[in-house]
């Protein structure tokens, strides 16, 4: 827990590690006593209800689940694959995973039969937890996963040769069980990267990555508190299968004790994210940039009532200054930017209320945490302004271990004890950070270096444009030129958006950003593609152009 002070600076100055030798993320947050009376998670259902989870309740039932995983003999460390979205059960799986020491591979339940596919052979999973549409998909390549010996399923039950259904395994278990004594640094967690820039690779996380979240998470949620009584709430639009919402909300939170929203979406729906925000009086939220700009979009400013937010935090791409002012002026509170990767996560970020914000920047290095600008060469760049590659001091406690099975690419992220981002930006005068994009993404035109986030911010700030897309394609005079994927918010008009329309983008443009950062190329789509993260695949929009 951080100490709450008022200057930023200092907090860095006076912030140190406390990380014990033996730590498990299950008794950190659900087997604490303080806690038990506690509301742990509050299920939305899809038929508008509530049901409430104390920790009591997600103890007792992980210690039945821990029972069954050690009945059905699985070996040390066996990976067991959640493939489920946010729901009690989720949560009871994955904590019964860190209570009997085996590793978790959160999954995201809308993955298709071949990305399940990869991640299961490439882990060895021995075992799968998931629904019903998780399990007809397992059952399609079962066939091809030789480790994969049971699977429990939490809403059928038709069982069949193994087979078994969640509740009834439960209803047979004893709800007491000892947690393993486990080492901060043993694995706890395969976290598959969203694959951006190539191929998903496993990231192994240890128990003590949710020790080394938490100062990026009290940052942009500017302080939490695990005292009675309990007034912050949590929820996120994120699924649980990735980093931002299983370390950046579901696990911190209960860290401190604080209860967490959980809601089984399978699309995002922005008039839905504002009523369920007002009516269970929501305090804190992570809502990734695509999910602002799609609220953004919607334009609520009729119905938007009753919201009693404190905090919000953002991050994976560029907001823009359009995107904050409207946060101000509809959700009523600044919105912290931070960054990092599933790697190493939270490491640089905002905080509104101990420090000031500025027009571009994700803010500041987090308390315990190294980070610089480094050339090509790895050199450290001392002037501000001068971009160059972000790298992490990998032995943070938020680091992982390694990739799984991968030895080259781990070599090949981690240098002289050094975390390669692979992403770009610049410092300034202060110290701040300001992202510019990803190396691949970088586009150099007229020998210039451009970052597409900064010419998105530009283009989104057009009233006619709701979401956009920036690349460099080759041209023989300039190297390469600047080319944006727009969306309009009149869907109607795609295919006849004309000339008129594509120079009042660029003049605006023009107006905002040098000569050479305007984009000579516009094409008008329906939509962009995203990862399951909601990050823009760039490569995807290069592979014809």
């Amino acid at each position: 827990m951080l100490q709450k002070l008022n200057n930023f600076d200092e907090l860095c100055l006076t912030f140190k590690w406390n990380i014990p030798e033996f730590y498990n993320i299950a008794s950190d947050t659900v087997d604490q006593d303080i806690y038990q009376n506690r509301i742990a998670l509050i299920n939305f259902l899809q038929d508008s209800k509530i049901e409430k989870w104390s920790f009591f309740d997600i103890k007792k039932s992980s210690n039945k689940l821990a029972n069954v995983f050690d009945h059905f003999n699985l070996e040390a460390n066996a990976r067991v694959g959640i493939i489920l979205g946010q729901c009690p059960e989720t949560a009871i799986a994955h904590m019964a995973c860190f209570k009997s020491g085996k590793i978790s591979i959160p999954l995201f339940n809308l993955f298709g039969t071949e990305a399940l596919h990869y991640r299961l052979l490439n882990s060895r999973a021995s075992l799968v937890v998931c629904d019903n549409i998780g399990l007809n998909k397992i059952m399609e390549i079962k066939d091809r996963l030789p480790d994969l010996k049971k699977i429990i399923c939490i809403d059928s039950n038709d069982e069949k040769s193994n087979v078994f259904n969640f509740k009834k395994l439960l209803e047979k278990a004893s709800d007491s069980y000892t947690t393993k004594k486990t080492k901060a640094s043993d694995p706890a967690l395969i976290i598959y990267t969203s694959g951006t820039t190539g191929g998903p690779k496993g990231a192994l996380l240890p128990h003590r990555t949710l020790l080394g979240h938490i100062p990026g998470v009290e940052i942009p949620h500017e302080f939490l508190s695990s005292s009675e009584p309990v007034t912050d709430l949590f929820w996120t639009p994120a699924d649980w299968a990735w980093i931002g919402g299983l370390f950046d909300v579901l696990l911190p939170a209960w860290h401190f004790g604080i209860p967490v929203v959980s809601y089984r979406s399978q699309k995002f729906d922005p008039e839905f994210t504002f009523d369920l925000i007002s009516k269970l009086e929501i305090k804190n939220t992570f809502l990734p940039p695509t999910a602002l700009k799609m609220m953004k979009s919607f334009n609520p400013s009729k119905t938007v009532k009753n919201l009693k937010l404190r905090t919000v935090g953002s991050g994976g791409e560029a907001l823009g200054e359009d995107l904050l002012e409207w946060g101000k002026e509809i959700l009523g509170v600044g919105i912290n930017e931070f960054y990092g990767q599933t790697e190493c996560n939270l490491t640089v970020s905002n905080c509104g209320v101990i420090m000031p914000t500025k027009q571009g920047s994700i803010g500041k290095p987090v308390p315990g945490h190294e980070v610089r600008i480094v050339n090509y060469k790895g050199e450290l760049i001392k002037e501000p302004g001068l971009d160059g590659e972000i790298i992490v001091k990998s032995d943070t406690p938020v680091s992982f271990l390694k990739y799984w099975e991968n030895d080259a690419a781990t070599k090949e992220k981690v240098k002289n004890g050094w975390l390669h981002t692979g992403d770009f930006a610049y410092k300034d005068e202060e110290g701040y950070f300001y992202f510019k994009g990803r190396e691949d993404d970088i586009i150099n035109t007229s020998g210039y270096r451009v970052g597409p986030s900064e010419v998105e911010d530009a283009i989104l700030s057009h009233p006619e444009v709701s979401m956009v897309a920036v690349i460099g394609v080759p041209d023989k005079l300039r190297g390469q030129i600047i080319k944006a994927f727009i969306v309009t918010g009149d869907q109607k008009n795609v295919l006849t958006q004309n000339n008129k329309l594509k120079q009042s983008i660029q003049n605006h443009v023009k107006l905002r950003l040098a000569a050479h950062e305007y984009p000579r190329l516009i094409e008008f789509v329906y939509e962009l593609p995203l990862t399951t993260t909601g990050k823009i695949i760039r490569k995807d929009l290069r592979k014809n152009n």
